[in-house]
């Protein structure tokens, strides 16, 4: 644990990550918690470790070889974006990955996210793409910043460990998909195809897109989809979260690439 002197300024510039305008002009994000700032260490990512007294003793071996700065109670309080603070915030830097270098791995698998605004959902899609071995999670159109603070919290971590990406774009987004080689399937209410059918293409690359549970994928950009996928359900239901959605479509994806 290497010390740092405590200076208000530099707690005050750290709360403004809060604000995403603030994120992209200083290129970090907020890391809050034990688990996040651990995954963010072993990407070689933290610039500073805010610590409390109490959290300072409680997670010694994981601040052992970061940079800290000690602050207040108070401080933290006001770096913190949760009911209960951990005692520890840390600025990371953003990773930094872009469509192109996303692309250049020649992915298998891409989870997109499409007008996507609840963070919570975005984290939890962002966690699901980690399990579930996707290359990387891209968010689309009018989308909920990743690095969000709440989106990183429901990460669990995976926001460091999945290569994530935006793009405004939604159409010039899926061209570039398609171009390298991905399939684009939409999942939607209504469709050609149910997913119990579509094994058989499943162990093509392939570009899942998921929308908003309140409103679904808009149609401009399921008509653009390669194929339209059905999930079937029984009961009353006739929708889901979009996370449960995406889980269901991403481990059959995750098979059946598995077995070809």
């Amino acid at each position: 644990m290497r010390p740092l002197t405590e200076r208000s300024s530099r707690v005050v510039d750290a709360v403004k990550l809060q604000r995403r305008t603030e994120r992209i002009a200083a290129g970090r994000f907020l890391a809050e918690g034990p688990n996040l700032v651990e995954a963010a260490a072993r990407r070689g990512l933290v610039d500073v470790v805010f610590v409390t007294e109490a959290a300072g003793e409680r997670y010694l071996s994981l601040l052992i070889d970061l940079p800290v700065c000690p602050v207040t109670d108070r401080a933290m309080r006001a770096l913190s974006e949760t009911v209960t603070p951990a005692g520890l915030v840390a600025v990371c830097r953003l990773p930094g990955e872009s469509l192109d270098d996303i692309l250049a791995d020649n992915p298998a698998l891409i989870v997109v996210a499409v007008d996507i605004s609840d963070p919570g959902n975005a984290g939890t899609l962002i966690r699901l793409a980690d399990a579930l071995g996707a290359g990387a999670v891209v968010f689309a159109g009018d989308a909920v910043d990743p690095y969000n603070g709440k989106c990183v919290r429901s990460s669990a971590g995976s926001i460091v460990a999945v290569p994530v990406c935006t793009e405004p774009d939604t159409a010039a987004l899926m061209d570039r998909l398609r171009t390298a080689g991905l399939q684009i399937l939409a999942t939607t209410l209504t469709g050609e195809l149910s997913l119990d059918d579509a094994q058989p293409i499943l162990a093509a690359r392939t570009a899942w897109l998921f929308g908003p549970e309140s409103r679904g994928l808009p149609e401009q950009v399921a008509g653009r989809a390669d194929r339209r996928i059905v999930i079937p359900m029984s009961g009353a239901v006739d929708s889901l979260n979009v996370a449960a959605a995406a889980a269901i479509c991403l481990y059959q994806s995750a098979r059946a690439l598995r077995g070809r």
